[in-house]
């Protein structure tokens, strides 16, 4: 928030490339151009997948967003990267999964932002069928919405985030972002975006 990665705007909404009305904007990429802010992510990311994944052999990022941050783990761990584009490329190659990546390798995948999962999960269908054991997934925050859940669920892909929806608002409140009215609209935001309208 105080580097405006995260902007709350109750009563003014953005709109989503969805077409969704929010009360919220997230651009986690503005993490990169501050040292301290992406270090901290990355030795996060790096912390947790040491503990639970000491058998990973390579980190995937999802395109774009997460291209960097993964990139900047997979230093940090000594690991191959590549990176899920979200279509095929029209040219050359057509690589979905650019990088060289050897069918039957254990990968950790590194997302931004987590919304309804839809993307993120397709980066994950596409590493399995190059033929890659998806371990997990990390990403830095969700908006925590139940289609996201029911989806990484069915997907049988375990997800960890930094932070999320919840966390964010009580940070908000706290810090005054937000003032305590503005979380009554930013609640009911969460429960139905697709249909939610300001008043």
């Amino acid at each position: 928030m105080q580097i405006k990665a995260i902007k709350l705007q109750p009563a003014s909404p953005f709109t989503w490339a969805s077409g969704w009305k929010s009360p919220i904007y997230c651009d986690n990429r503005k993490t990169l151009s501050y040292p301290e802010l992406r270090t901290y992510i990355k030795e996060q990311f790096s912390r947790l997948i040491r503990e639970r994944h000491p058998d990973v052999e390579v980190i995937a990022g999802v395109a774009t967003g997460a291209i960097a941050q993964g990139v900047l783990v997979a230093e940090e761990l000594g690991l191959p990267f590549v990176y899920v584009r979200s279509a095929p490329k029209g040219h050359g190659m057509g690589n979905l999964i650019e990088g060289d990546l050897k069918p039957g390798k254990k990968v950790v995948v590194i997302e931004d932002l987590i919304s309804t999962g839809g993307s993120s999960l397709k980066a994950v269908e596409a590493l399995r069928a190059a033929g890659s054991e998806v371990l997990e997934m990390f990403a830095i925050f969700t908006y925590g919405f139940q289609v996201a859940k029911d989806n990484f669920e069915k997907a049988g892909v375990k997800l960890t985030v930094l932070s999320d929806y919840e966390t964010l608002i009580g940070t908000a409140v706290d810090n005054g972002y937000v003032t305590k009215e503005d979380i009554e609209t930013l609640s009911e935001w969460r429960k139905d975006p697709g249909n939610w309208k300001k008043d």
